[in-house]
């Protein structure tokens, strides 16, 4: 199995925003581009091989309804994400990881930092939050899920991202977040994404980069 070289960190963006700002949908579109690698929290227990030893731990925490620990998590990333350039899905060497959902806390963000750079945070920001709310009910509907819908379930997961999540935000460096309004078109929201991405170093240095 491939592994992450001590001396090389891989990469990375990281989207961040309360449930509905639009993380998911960007990172989708930003990883359709050659040289961008986009991985959401929700592909590594998709994907997830239940034969494994990781595997097997996660399905004891959620049979019993239980939250995943921080540091399995980041494990099973970890091993998805070495699968995944195993089979040369992903290119270590010339790929940026968009990542989106995961860190989820500030602890995860500590355990990601032993095997990813993170080279910019794109905070969606959405202070609206009958908008967030707005968002999220459309896209239970959408998705036929109708109890995610319920006013109780959007005010629970709203709340979970201000006390858990928001606070990355102070984790990493000012000069490496970038605030964008996602009360925006996408089109718009994205097109700032890119404008941000192309002043940034390692963009210029892997952009020629050959598959």
């Amino acid at each position: 199995m491939s592994d992450f070289p001590n001396s090389h960190k891989n990469p990375a963006f990281v989207f961040l925003g309360a449930p509905g700002s639009g993380k998911g949908t960007q990172g989708k579109i930003l990883g359709t581009i050659p040289r961008f690698f986009h991985y959401a929290c929700g592909d590594v227990f998709r994907s997830l091989d239940t034969r494994t030893a990781l595997g097997r731990q996660f399905v004891e925490y959620s049979s019993r309804g239980e939250l995943v620990p921080d540091d399995l998590t980041i494990a099973l990333w970890k091993a998805q994400i070495d699968n995944l350039a195993d089979s040369h899905t992903y290119k270590p060497d010339i790929d940026i990881l968009v990542l989106d959902g995961i860190p989820r806390n500030v602890q995860q963000a500590g355990l990601l930092d032993q095997y990813v750079e993170v080279h910019q945070i794109f905070h969606l920001s959405c202070p609206d939050r009958d908008e967030l709310a707005r968002r999220m009910r459309k896209r239970a509907l959408k998705e036929n899920r109708i109890d995610d819908a319920s006013d109780k379930v959007i005010d629970r997961r709203i709340a979970a991202y201000e006390a858990e999540t928001k606070p990355i935000l102070a984790y990493y460096p000012s000069d490496r977040i970038t605030v964008i309004d996602a009360t925006q078109p996408p089109v718009k929201v994205f097109s700032e994404i890119v404008q941000r991405i192309t002043t940034l170093p390692v963009y210029d240095r892997m952009k020629d980069q050959v598959a």
